[in-house]
């Protein structure tokens, strides 16, 4: 008689906590298959000699079982759009050092506006005032009393404080952060990145959606630029005015979603004043890293970006950063790319898109709407105000499986495009009175 053997292993000891940690963070559920985990072996195996890459045999593995700690870092930086799968060994190389040298120059610039920019030091309060003014008693050292600034370094130095105090509270449960150099690059490349988007600048939440750069990429340069290319996708959420926040057109598009796919639920939700979905700001904002351990969260990050994947993502990320892209960039995205190169889900839109061309939505909202969902009944009968929906939703950290969640976003987009298929025919022969 055969026995099956568990051929799965731990992930803990490439995220180790602290001691007295453990106990408080969620457990991670991720394990490394065997013979499905992406491993270092297969990822080679789909590089040419000249180093292009068929990426369309990773997605699918990626997607079932994830990408084996060992080699997150490089891989992530394919899934981000960092490079063009079709590039050479060697042109990455030289984009790679490109991309140093700018960040070199963008750090430098910084520096030269506050030196503690690379200094290793983290500040916690204010070192200017709105009108420019140094703060003599902050913990700065840096600020030189002299010309009004300009509007811009003012706005900038105002969020040092901000980016610090909530650098200090992200992913401490690691011990990767009580070494306190690793504390200064993530403030660092937090800081250079507000500089650098002005438009943007920072906001409560970068910190966790960058930690996991620091974590995986031993280069600061290369870091920062895997964080950029995933505000590419992000920003938006953190694009804030007077009236409004970025995040709101993600919540309202949540709204429309579980409106269709359940709407007995959406209605509950109304009559409790959640109509606004801002219960789930969070879980748009960070990707789930709270509701998930540190792995499990990198897990669920890759799974949505291998869903997602879009060949073109390179160029197009190029070709917005430069007024004078190459040719070269130009014809990589005219070529045809094969479907098996595009993610699950993006292939899903693109077969949709003549039929629904409004379905621009990301997976993220899928994923909300999916644990929105499973958790229907117990909203129903149990949710008797907003409160009640809050701790319904927070009672379920550390407790979600990752790729259940992924499959659950899969079936409810196909389900959402069939509903909305019959709501806007029937609205179309709805006769006009």
């Amino acid at each position: 008689m055969w026995r099956i053997v568990d051929v799965s292993t731990s992930a803990d000891s490439f995220y180790p906590l602290k001691e007295n940690c453990g106990d408080d963070v969620p457990k991670t559920r991720f394990k490394i298959k065997v013979g499905k985990t992406l491993s270092e072996r297969k990822w080679r195996s789909t590089f040419s000699p000249e180093g292009c890459i068929d990426i369309g045999k990773s997605l699918g593995r990626i997607q079932r079982a994830g990408i084996h700690p060992t080699i997150k870092g490089e891989v992530w930086e394919f899934l981000l759009g960092c490079y063009d799968p079709w590039s050479t060994s060697e042109e990455r190389d030289q984009l790679r050092q490109q991309r140093r040298e700018k960040y070199l120059k963008l750090k430098e610039e910084c520096k030269e506006m506050d030196s503690l920019v690379g200094s290793g030091r983290i500040i916690t309060t204010p070192i200017i005032t709105e009108n420019g003014e140094p703060i003599a008693d902050s913990n700065d050292g840096g600020v030189k009393s002299g010309p009004r600034l300009d509007e811009k370094i003012i706005q900038w130095k105002l969020t040092l404080h901000q980016i610090g105090l909530d650098v200090l509270r992200t992913d401490r449960s690691l011990v990767f952060y009580e070494e306190n150099e690793n504390l200064s690059k993530l403030w660092d490349v937090l800081a250079v990145y507000a500089w650098m988007d002005k438009q943007v600048g920072y906001g409560q939440g970068m910190s966790d959606l960058c930690s996991p750069m620091i974590f995986l990429l031993d280069d600061e340069a290369d870091a920062f630029w895997c964080f950029e290319r995933l505000m590419r996708r992000l920003r938006g959420n953190f694009r804030c005015t007077d009236s409004s926040v970025g995040v709101e057109n993600q919540l309202q598009s949540l709204a429309a979603v579980t409106e269709i796919i359940d709407p007995k639920l959406h209605k509950h939700l109304e009559t409790l004043g959640g109509g606004d979905y801002l219960f789930a700001f969070r879980m748009l904002m960070v990707l789930f890293r709270r509701e998930f351990s540190f792995g499990d969260s990198l897990y669920l990050w890759e799974m949505m970006w291998a869903l997602e994947y879009d060949p073109d993502m390179f160029s197009v990320y190029e070709e917005s950063s430069s007024e004078d892209s190459s040719k070269k960039t130009g014809e990589s995205k005219g070529k045809s790319k094969p479907i098996q190169h595009f993610g699950r889900f993006e292939r899903e839109k693109l077969k949709n898109r003549s039929k629904n061309p409004e379905d621009p939505l990301p997976i993220s909202v899928f994923l909300v709407a999916s644990v929105l969902e499973s958790k229907s009944a117990k909203l129903l009968t149990e949710a008797r105000g907003l409160d009640d929906v809050v701790k319904i939703l927070n009672d379920m950290n550390g407790n979600l499986d990752a790729k259940k969640a992924c499959t659950g976003a899969l079936k409810l987009h196909k389900k959402y495009l069939k509903k909305a298929k019959i709501t806007n025919t029937a609205d179309q022969n709805t006769p006009t009175p």
